[in-house]
């Protein structure tokens, strides 16, 4: 069996090697070439899986380590009988916490109280789930669009997207769907961007094309009265060195790039290969261990403070924003290669379930902000 890997998915040679011959590649050049004599195809989201790539090829299994999957032309594997699987929802507390560090940095130097906030929450798949989940233990008004589950359950009650746009906080987490009744190209655009109020926070940590980024810069130049934080851009590696000198926060395409979420991916296509080959090698990953995991918090500290504190040590986002501030006035070919070796090149980022805070009483508020995020709390009573 010829296994053609993605070099930049963890444990990639390590995890599939027991299956037969593996091959790393670059992610942007998979090509039909590679392809011709591989049995098995397991990429990230920057390889486009269609018939162009695969038309030639022996290909049976088609995994993506990523939770998103318009990268792949899935109608057309399902017509050469080709099996598929993603990672989905193996990295939605990263993007979870990506969302709060984000907040927690606006919250602190607009002098924002995120208690008093309304959220709006587009989209109620694995992430938005997590948001949700944080937001309520923040005693935020919270507001949810996903037209999708709004047909299929009444798990909760769903709002309009007009709707959802008028929060103080508004946040996207839906696939890209290009067209059809839950098209998501575009869902902000010209026409509905406005709806957002002033000093309104935006976020995107989905796919750049769910936001117009035209429609965006155009806001963010005129009326200059709203707050954005972008971590996925259209076109990227090519993205709008205008818009992002524009935004408050702009990151790499990293918000599910956790250490852990990574590895998550790489053991959900593994155990989706083994039963596609009806074998198990029986890898197990060996994660590495957290050596400064401690955090020292006062309960004198107001929820955001304690955020602040939490993610300064386990997830700063100001670090991948400043990293990407700096290649956005180099020249295009080397502005994307920026772009993509910070991806390759991202560092380990642990999520806050490898972490441990010592609270010196045991506040109930605090407590639950967070255990929600899977923190370990050990009380520690002032001497």
């Amino acid at each position: 069996m010829k296994l053609i890997i993605d070099e930049n998915i963890p444990f990639g040679k390590e995890a599939f090697e027991n299956f037969g011959e593996v091959v790393l590649c670059n992610g942007r050049e998979i090509d039909a070439s590679v392809c011709k004599n591989a049995d098995a195809l397991i990429v990230r989201s920057i390889t486009k899986v269609n018939k162009a790539l695969l038309d030639c090829s022996s290909v049976k299994f088609v995994g993506t380590t990523t939770i998103g999957t318009d990268h792949i032309d899935q109608a057309y594997l399902k017509e050469r009988n080709i099996s598929f699987s993603s990672a989905a929802g193996c990295n939605a507390y990263s993007v979870a916490e990506y969302v709060f560090s984000a907040l927690s940095s606006l919250a602190y130097k607009y002098k924002l109280n995120l208690s008093k906030l309304s959220i709006g929450v587009v989209g109620y798949g694995n992430i938005g789930k997590k948001v949700v989940a944080i937001a309520e233990t923040l005693g935020m008004k919270i507001i949810v669009n996903d037209p999708p589950l709004q047909r299929t359950t009444n798990e909760r009650h769903f709002s309009t997207l007009e709707e959802t746009l008028k929060c103080d906080i508004v946040t996207f987490h839906v696939p890209l769907n290009r067209g059809g009744i839950d098209k998501t190209l575009h869902l902000l655009n010209e026409e509905n961007i406005n709806l957002l109020k002033a000093n309104a926070i935006l976020i995107n940590s989905s796919r750049g094309p769910v936001v117009s980024n035209e429609a965006l810069k155009k806001r963010l130049k005129e009326q200059k009265d709203i707050y954005a934080v972008l971590d996925v851009w259209e076109t990227e590696p090519d993205y709008d060195t205008e818009l992002l000198k524009l935004v408050d926060i702009g990151t790499p395409h990293i918000a599910g790039y956790s250490y852990d979420g990574k590895v998550n991916g790489t053991v959900m296509i593994y155990n989706a290969l083994s039963k596609h080959t009806d074998f198990n090698p029986g890898w197990r990953p060996e994660l590495l261990h957290v050596m400064d995991k401690k955090i020292e918090i006062s309960t004198t500290k107001t929820e955001t403070e304690v955020l602040l504190k939490v993610f300064d040590k386990s997830y700063n986002i100001m670090q991948d924003n400043s990293l990407l501030r700096q290649g956005m006035n180099l020249p295009l070919h080397e502005r994307e290669e920026h772009f993509d070796k910070l991806r390759k090149k991202y560092r380990i980022r642990r999520e806050l379930n490898n972490f441990e805070v010592s609270l010196n009483t045991d506040n109930e508020k605090f407590r639950k902000l967070l255990e929600v995020q899977r923190v370990q709390i050990i009380i520690s009573p002032a001497t």
